[in-house]
């Protein structure tokens, strides 16, 4: 009997420990590489960061049982372009990144979209908006974002509305000013409203050359001036325009949604320069699910960040949400294999841009993302490569 006991009981061990490790194998995950390139000197690169690591922590509390698992490996591009490439061939060479969110801005994202296509390595962007970077063709660019272009109906309605007959754009001197141009001018002119004239600011203006150019505004006929730059040179602007009156009645200031969007991250002073400025902004429907994630993003962003009072998330914060919720959805539907890189021959004598590996993983990455179909914050995605459900105000 004794002998009986202790053999039941030895069998009860072993099956118990069976069933632990069948147990932990099936809970094990597998951890996947991801690179974030952004510029966390800027009020968008902070909010973006916040916004991608509270997506991946919501996404897998909700699918416990999903088998991978994104790995955040972030890189400040330090608002530079050379920085942005070196942090993205950084990633892709040494990391082996299966896929990058960023880079921030339009004019760091050309050099980096490169380097995706060269490695097959998917390149997710949810704030570079310029519509020239359409015209790359690259397959494996997405955007979950609004290009600029999305915005001049909205711009050319409201001059048609006010019966406006002159209106002068003024934009940066880079890829992501000189983007919207062809599209607005297009809009402007079927509502039969001229340009007379295209003011160019370099984003390496000094004040007194900013100066120069709204004297040379203030002799023109038009007083209808279309705003599109970066938010830091647009402070500049329009402190420099209320400087030398040009902020007083009769004139009319309408800013695109990159200075719309950021205005609550601005200071008193700089927003009393821009009393009586009219700004287009995207506008994304209010649910309770929105409403809920603001108030938890809210508390979560104060306590990481408490020298920085009243923040307020804005469309920039819910597409990087969005963004990381429709890799890691990706990701998970490719599988668990294939993570790894075919790398070059390491014998020839190659440059360090030529020797990076080619992903095993990007091609079914890719098409995965391609088939994305959800339902985001602010996105209804279709397929990343297709349009989704947000407009302008």
């Amino acid at each position: 009997m004794p002998t009986r006991i202790a053999l039941s009981l030895f069998i009860f061990i072993i099956l118990s420990e069976r069933n632990s490790l069948a147990k932990a194998q099936n809970t094990s995950t597998i951890p996947v590489n991801v690179g974030v390139i952004l510029n966390f000197d800027t009020w968008n690169g902070k909010m973006g960061f916040s916004c991608i690591n509270m997506a991946l922590s919501d996404f897998y509390a909700s699918n416990p049982h999903y088998k991978t698992r994104l790995v955040i490996n972030s890189r400040d591009s330090k608002s530079d372009v050379v920085g942005a490439a070196a942090a993205a061939l950084d990633l892709i060479k040494n990391i082996e990144v299966q896929a990058i969110i960023g880079p921030q801005n339009s004019m760091q994202a050309k050099f980096v979209i490169d380097l995706g296509d060269k490695a097959r390595v998917p390149i997710i962007s949810f704030s570079a908006t310029s519509p020239s970077l359409s015209s790359l063709g690259s397959p494996y660019f997405f955007r979950v974002t609004q290009d600029d272009s999305s915005q001049v109906s909205a711009i050319s309605a409201i001059v048609q509305n006010y019966k406006w007959r002159e209106a002068v754009p003024i934009y940066a001197d880079n890829a992501y000013g000189k983007g919207i141009i062809p599209f607005l001018v297009d809009a402007l002119q079927n509502v039969d409203a001229r340009v007379p004239y295209r003011s160019v600011i370099s984003p390496l203006a000094t004040d007194d050359q900013i100066g120069e150019e709204l004297y040379k505004l203030m002799t023109m006929q038009t007083r209808v001036f279309i705003v599109h730059m970066s938010t830091k040179l647009g402070y500049r602007f329009f402190n420099k325009a209320k400087e030398i009156g040009m902020m007083s009645e009769g004139y009319v200031w309408i800013t695109t949604n990159g200075i719309t969007d950021s205005l609550c991250s601005l200071t008193r002073s700089v927003l009393n320069s821009m009393h009586g400025v009219l700004g287009v902004k995207t506008y994304f429907q209010e649910t309770n699910e929105l409403e809920n994630f603001t108030i938890r993003w809210e508390r979560k962003f104060q306590e990481d960040n408490r020298a920085i009072s009243n923040a307020e998330l804005t469309v920039i914060g819910l597409w990087a949400y969005d963004a990381a919720s429709a890799l890691a959805m990706a990701v998970e539907k490719v599988g668990t294999t294939n993570f790894y890189f075919q790398k070059t021959n390491a014998s020839r004598d190659l440059t360090e841009l030529e020797a990076i590996g080619i992903s095993q993983n990007g091609p079914k990455l890719h098409e995965a993302l391609m088939g994305i179909k959800f339902k985001g914050l602010a996105v209804t995605l279709n397929g990343l490569k297709n349009n989704f459900s947000t407009s302008l105000i």
